[in-house]
């Protein structure tokens, strides 16, 4: 047997286990979910929401949003905020050094004036130059913060200095939040004795060409465009299916940071949002998390199903190719900072599992693949390939991934079923077959980029610009 025989075929069995494996933890997550989904809708169907939401008693929730350049959307988010249904409420904006006219825009439409607002710099923060209310008690319930450039976390940071209530809701201030989200968002922390819960979560969805009215969605629509019905699929996938199986399993280490609420005393003994990584929302919920097991304190972080926010997504592969790049630097740096973590039994199974799968299938699986067509076209052009092995395991992946997609579409349909037109299920069908020639390798592509981009230092977010939520059309 010849020195490269030998290669090849170390290299064709290690990739075939690697693939075994990571299909058996999909498989898994999967069907996990199952169990977390069918609890929470049991649960669900005997909660009454509209007592909580006039509750004096309810749990105070400050929402956060940070807003850069947000003078396309911002006047009907912050409408959105200030009309969801929760009484022990506060809605803090922080405007981060904008450029645009976000600022004049609040001022103009709200009324506001610039107050003397006393700020507890519990967390070190760039400067705030101005805190502004509404002259209008209509909107008692909104601050705007102007401060310098220090990007989100550090706005966050304000926010959470700024914040009187107990909870801190984190989300992107282009996003739209259904009217109840709040409720629901709020019933992991009151529910749980036993534990302490220090962050939950919900599902994100994809608002393009969806029907806003006022701050409000008022039509589901599935993105008429292919870049964001596919990531309306990946999110389905993602949330519906992985973060359920997480949380179930009390490993889930990342809170999105569209939407988030958290126990803000926690947050503040953690240290608050990290200025040193752009993956910010990741690397909080996995320094709250370390706090609780290093002290030995029972905690969850909990997960919903319920579509409870809707962000407009990339429309073109420029963005799209920025935003997964940003998060491919956060999440590598978050491992780095946490690596204490790998295969320490002393954090239990945060140590054990959960952060050994971010680290092998989250982190390391884009570069396998990236580095396996590498080698397979070497190997071609050597005349070296297992084409019968090849494309076995070729059709074996593809068939998996496009079956995991529709069991992920039956899920949604069975549970919330958001698309409910024939048309639109088939469409998603048609975008999980489509997706693995046209959308992953473009994933792969910028996660490897992310790669090279973080060993080059750069750090900066990237502009992310919007079209914003003003001109879609009903379809047809």
């Amino acid at each position: 047997m010849s020195w490269q025989t030998i290669i090849v075929d170390l290299f064709t069995y290690g990739l075939l286990a690697y693939s075994i494996l990571l299909l058996s933890c999909y498989i898994f997550i999967g069907a996990y979910s199952i169990g977390e989904i069918r609890t929470h809708l049991y649960k669900n169907s005997f909660t009454d929401y509209r007592q909580l939401a006039s509750a004096s008693q309810a749990p105070g929730m400050s929402i956060l949003a940070p807003a850069y350049n947000e003078g396309a959307n911002v006047i009907e988010n912050v409408r959105s905020l200030l009309s969801i249904h929760y009484a022990n409420l506060e809605v803090i904006i922080i405007n981060d050094g904008s450029k645009d006219d976000s600022l004049s825009k609040l001022i103009k439409a709200y009324d506001l004036y610039q107050t003397d607002h006393f700020v507890n710099e519990q967390i070190k923060t760039k400067q705030v130059r101005g805190v502004y209310k509404s002259r209008n008690k209509v909107y008692k319930k909104l601050i705007v913060v102007d401060k310098e450039n220090g990007g989100k976390a550090d706005a966050l940071n304000v926010g959470v200095n700024i914040a009187q209530k107990e909870y801190i809701v984190c989300i992107d201030v282009d996003c739209i939040l259904e009217q109840d989200a709040l409720l629901k968002l709020a019933k992991p922390f009151l529910e749980n004795s036993k534990e302490r819960v220090i962050a939950t979560g919900g599902v994100i969805r994809i608002a393009n060409d969806c029907i806003i009215e006022g701050g409000r969605l008022v039509q589901v629509n599935l993105p008429q465009t292919f870049l964001p019905r596919v990531q309306t699929l990946e999110y389905i996938r993602a949330f519906l299916l992985g973060r359920m199986a997480w949380s179930r399993l009390n490993g889930l280490l990342l809170i999105s940071g569209a939407f988030g609420a958290f126990d803000k005393e926690i947050v503040i003994k953690s240290g608050g949002y990290d200025h040193n990584t752009v993956g910010e929302d990741m690397e909080l919920v996995v320094r709250m998390r370390r706090y609780m097991e290093e002290l030995k304190l029972p905690y969850r972080v909990g997960f919903i199903p319920d579509p409870l926010c809707w962000t407009e997504a990339p429309n073109n592969f420029k963005i799209l190719g920025r935003q997964r790049n940003r998060w491919t630097r956060g999440t590598i740096e978050t491992l780095k900072m946490h690596r204490i973590m790998f295969f320490n039994r002393k954090y239990g199974f945060l140590g054990l599992v959960s952060y050994p799968y971010w680290f092998l299938f989250e982190f390391l699986a884009p570069l396998i693949e990236f580095v396996g067509m590498f080698f397979f076209i070497i190997f071609a052009v050597l005349g070296l390939t297992n084409w019968r092995f090849f494309f076995g395991l070729l059709a074996v992946v593809f068939s998996f991934g496009f079956l995991y997609s529709v069991f992920a579409i039956l899920m949604e349909i069975l549970t919330y079923n958001q698309y409910k037109r024939r048309k639109d299920i088939l469409k998603l069908l048609l975008t999980a077959f489509l997706e693995p020639f046209i959308f992953h390798p473009f994933v792969v592509w910028s996660a490897v980029m992310g790669n090279i981009d973080l060993l080059r230092k750069k750090n900066a977010w990237g502009e992310m610009t919007r079209q914003g939520f003003s001109a879609p059309k009903k379809p047809n």
